[in-house]
């Protein structure tokens, strides 16, 4: 089987997702039933992270081990990525010793470097520029709660970052709209974003009217992991982009909240907005764990029955 990476959004098709989330749906049930299920056996995923995570570590090293593999977890000062070793160098040898590789890091360049010299698929777990894993995540929860997301309006509040970038792919892919307001200077760059067109998003100034009438609305830190020197100005510009009960009102009667976490009360996002009946930023993260299995199963074994 060819390798495959997994290193942003696009890199699969539409039928392959329609795939996934099935797929998902099965593991998932499998879980909760206490099903052991072990097709991974004697595999071995490594993960490497140059930016510090909860739920990514968690989720990717609870997943392989549940799905019966083992788990190799780097950090920068444990390998050779952020040091004088060339990155082709490194995946060179890295590939050759595990069956699977995760990063977590900074540049997309860097994990695409990795990529093009792994003998094994590579998942983008983080960069500055996409969020692939967290975004199939929460497409599978919107499906879960609401049904199939081609046709509904995803309203993104606040910065464009790397997931509001990964939004605007998958939009494109699976043909859903995605509302985007930020502050100015702020806005979406479409290069950034790696998109094709531009008909799947539209751009507001005012954040209640993104809200308007959307199926869900979603919003993520104003200030990413790599900007804290930026902090206190993003808050300045970002005061009226906080995610509040007015803007749910605004949007349809059963819209969803979510977040991928960590949230900050009061900054993006009320706390009765995260912690109300909107949201469902806990079902989100769990399912981090199920989609990333079923992504894992697809690199190291394809479509399965």
């Amino acid at each position: 089987m060819a390798i495959r990476h997994y290193l942003q959004f696009r890199d699969l098709s539409r039928e392959e997702y329609d795939y996934l989330f099935e797929r998902t749906r099965v593991i998932k049930d499998k879980f909760k039933r206490y099903i052991p299920y072990q097709p991974l056996h004697d595999r071995t995923l490594a993960m490497v992270f140059e930016k510090a995570s909860t739920r990514t570590r968690v989720s990717f090293e609870a997943g392989m081990y549940q799905m019966g593999g083992s788990v190799i977890n780097l950090n920068t000062g444990d390998s050779q990525l952020g040091r004088a070793e060339p990155i082709e160098d490194m995946a060179r040898v890295v590939s050759r010793m595990v069956d699977l590789v995760m990063i977590r890091t900074y540049e997309q360049t860097k994990l695409d470097t990795f990529a093009e010299n792994s003998r094994v698929p590579v998942i983008n777990g983080l960069t500055n520029e996409y969020h692939p894993c967290q975004i199939l995540a929460d497409i599978f929860t919107f499906i879960e709660q609401r049904g199939p997301i081609q046709g509904k309006t995803v309203a993104w509040i606040g910065d464009s970052n790397n997931m509001c970038n990964t939004w605007l792919q998958a939009a494109e892919l699976l043909d859903f709209n995605v509302h985007v307001s930020t502050p100015p200077g702020y806005e979406v760059e479409p290069e950034r974003a790696g998109l094709f067109g531009l008909t799947n998003y539209e751009e507001f100034t005012d954040p209640l009217e993104a809200c308007r009438n959307a199926d869900l609305v979603t919003t993520d830190v104003w200030t990413s992991m790599g900007f804290e020197s930026e902090n206190e100005e993003r808050k300045r510009a970002f005061a009226d982009w906080c995610v509040d009960v007015e803007m749910m009102r605004l949007a349809k009667p059963d819209a969803l909240f979510m977040h991928c976490l960590p949230a900050h009360r009061g900054e993006e996002v009320e706390a009765e907005v995260i912690d109300g009946p909107w949201s469902v930023v806990w079902d989100e993260a769990e399912n981090r764990l199920h989609v990333q299995k079923a992504l894992m199963e697809f690199l190291l074994l394809g479509m399965v029955e």
